[in-house]
């Protein structure tokens, strides 16, 4: 349903108070704020509006209301006015050696954490899923070690557990043919060219291949890492750290990373800055934390993302500037790197 002039004016004002002091907001303040001239009467009216389409919520312990996920949706969506941020500030702290990428983005995570106050996240640049050789080898019955050599030397193991018992030498072959055919292409890439190619293998040694295409594929993604910076800093937010149960939520986010590692991977195919606000992407762990994003390239492509992980009652809008500037500035710091 479309908000009219005074509907969008009074939630404006609603969320920004909100944010700015976490208390409830009573029609008695919006009517000061707001900058309408209308009676508490027709304020409470629309204000009951708004709580119908869902995006206000009256707590139980006050008369005032508070902006609900769908509330702070269209806020940042259509009601926002960015603020303008200093590039300067930013650029100073990532004047950093061009051979030294890693420090580059470390102090990015670093930038967005001390300038948000908040949480600052930098996914490293992803590396290409390529294999240089790969290996089979037999450690038990239906029990085989995938062994993955990348082009630049790295490997990596993977378990596979198999239906069928296979021998040394169809281990041999099978690693043999996907070393002679597909040496130097991604993981997809090869799936791609394994799904006409083996009609003309046995149907056994087939699975064995696309097993290890699957488990390479996965093996190499999981090389991906991530920086974060001033996680201590949502302790001091009470909105994240109000009782045990959020807390733990929270460490278990940093500690295991998956979830993070697919809001961003999400993101980046996005483009532009992006903001998850939880209660409503189920890519947000938590009802009170939002994440602002934005894809960063070398090169003209994009290899990562970076964000701020805060409460939902953020200041977006400085909040989205410190995450736009940023990862242009990190795009030209590591294009020209």
């Amino acid at each position: 349903m479309q908000l009219d002039h005074r509907a969008q004016t009074l939630l404006k004002a609603l969320v920004e108070r909100y944010i700015a002091d976490g208390q409830p907001v009573g029609s008695r303040a919006l009517s000061k704020i707001s900058g309408l001239d209308l009676s508490p009467a027709t304020i409470r009216n629309i204000m009951a509006d708004l709580e119908e389409m869902g995006y206000v919520a009256s707590p139980h312990t006050s008369a005032g209301r508070i902006p609900t996920p769908r509330g702070y949706r269209i806020f940042v969506d259509t009601l926002l006015t960015v603020q303008q941020f200093d590039e300067n500030a930013v650029e100073a702290g990532m004047r950093l050696p061009a051979h030294q990428p890693q420090k580059v983005i470390a102090n990015a995570a670093q930038m967005l954490s001390s300038l948000s106050q908040f949480a600052g996240v930098v996914q490293s640049p992803r590396r290409e899923s390529t294999f240089q050789q790969i290996e089979f080898l037999r450690l038990s019955e239906k029990r085989i070690l995938l062994v993955i050599v990348d082009p630049r030397g790295d490997v990596q193991n993977r378990l596979l557990l198999t239906d069928v018992d296979y021998s040394p030498a169809q281990l041999t072959q099978s690693a043999n043919y996907l070393n002679q055919h597909f040496a130097g292409l991604s993981f997809d890439e090869v799936r791609g060219r394994l799904t006409g190619e083996l009609r003309q293998l046995r149907d056994d040694m087939g699975r064995l291949m696309q097993a290890a295409v699957e488990a390479g594929s996965e093996a190499l993604a999981e090389t991906d890492d991530m920086i974060i910076a001033g996680e201590r800093n949502l302790l001091s937010v009470s909105d994240l750290s109000s009782n045990m149960s959020s807390l733990r939520q929270l460490f278990e986010m940093f500690e295991q990373k998956t979830g993070l590692m697919q809001l961003l991977d999400v993101s980046s195919k996005a483009g532009g800055v992006q903001i998850f606000i939880g209660g409503e992407s189920k890519l947000v762990p938590m009802d009170e934390m939002s994440v602002v994003t934005a894809p960063y390239e070398v090169n003209g492509k994009i290899v990562g993302t970076l964000g701020v992980i805060g409460p939902t009652r953020m200041a977006y809008e400085r909040v989205i500037p410190i995450v736009d500037i940023t990862a242009k500035l990190l795009s030209n710091a590591l294009s020209h790197s």
